[in-house]
């Protein structure tokens, strides 16, 4: 086995047999080993696995915790060399691990000759199957989900340090499972959102590149409506304040000129001004 998948979930049955369905489909398929880790008991998830699947599976359960906790769980299971980070709404295009497994087997950087250990991001999408809302192109636009218009010029190469933590994405990365092991989620982010760029923050600092690759291709399975996006970005803006405590070096807390522009903006019934006003009203809770 040369990649471990690692699949945290949590009472989404239905959707995670359509994305192991994908990682069946997969061109490297006999390459591939899965850790799917369920955070909390679901019955329904379990019943899954008592099948046989044409990938080998590893399914566990953990008590109740959050995504962070089940990846490290997953990750301390894992064998390949190499591990890929999806979410279980995530379906892999088929080439995709493929891509992935390339990818680790180039990019030299200016130092080095060889390949060097980095982390992969690969590219994501909405699922057209979904049906794709306006507030669901404008997430990816303005890159408060799936962000990838502003690393475009970076495809095939390496993202800039000073940005790349800000891509980390864990619906599709794959780095050296020797890293992933040393560079654990934190367990103390019990809120949606930020953890993978916190993790991200560690890896920059610990000068594990970041490279870009479109071609390992995935979509996100999840329709979001104008409600849902404003209800996330209220927790995103809770939790934010919440890891700054801990984590000084993340930015995402506007302040200053930055938040002066947020409130103003905040005033506009546009899709930008309502969901700065739910980031805002976030911050304060």
């Amino acid at each position: 086995m040369k990649l471990s998948i690692i699949i945290p979930t949590h009472k989404r049955a239905e959707i995670l047999a359509k994305c192991l369905a994908h990682i069946e489909q997969q061109s490297i398929a006999k390459d591939l080993e899965v850790i799917v880790v369920s955070d909390g008991h679901d019955a329904q998830t379990a019943q899954l696995f008592e099948k046989t699947w044409k990938v080998p599976i590893k399914f566990s359960e953990i008590e109740k915790s959050q995504q962070g906790v089940a990846r490290n769980a997953g990750v301390a299971q894992a064998i390949a060399p190499l591990c890929l980070f999806i979410g279980d709404d995530i379906f892999l295009a088929p080439d995709a691990c493929e891509k992935h497994l390339a990818s680790h087997a180039l990019h030299p950087t200016p130092y080095t000759p060889r390949p060097t250990p980095h982390a992969l991001l690969g590219f994501t999408t909405w699922d057209p199957a979904v049906g794709i809302t306006p507030v669901m192109k404008w997430l990816e636009k303005s890159g408060w989900q799936f962000g990838y218009p502003m690393i475009a010029e970076y495809a095939g190469k390496q993202i800039p340090h000073e940005l790349q933590y800000r891509f980390t994405y864990t619906s599709n990365i794959s780095l050296p499972t020797e890293i992933a092991k040393k560079f654990l989620f934190r367990t103390d982010i019990s809120l949606y959102g930020w953890e993978d760029i916190e993790w991200g923050i560690r890896l920059r600092d610990a000068g594990v590149p970041l490279f870009y690759e479109p071609g390992a291709k995935a979509v996100h399975h999840h329709k979001v409506t104008m409600e849902e996006s404003l209800k996330r970005m209220e927790v995103l803006g809770k939790s934010a304040v919440l890891l700054k405590k801990n984590v000084p070096e993340l930015d995402r807390v506007p302040t200053g000129w930055k938040l002066l522009a947020y409130k103003l903006s905040a005033l506009l019934p546009t899709i930008s001004g309502k969901h700065r006003k739910a980031f805002l009203r976030g911050c304060g809770m």
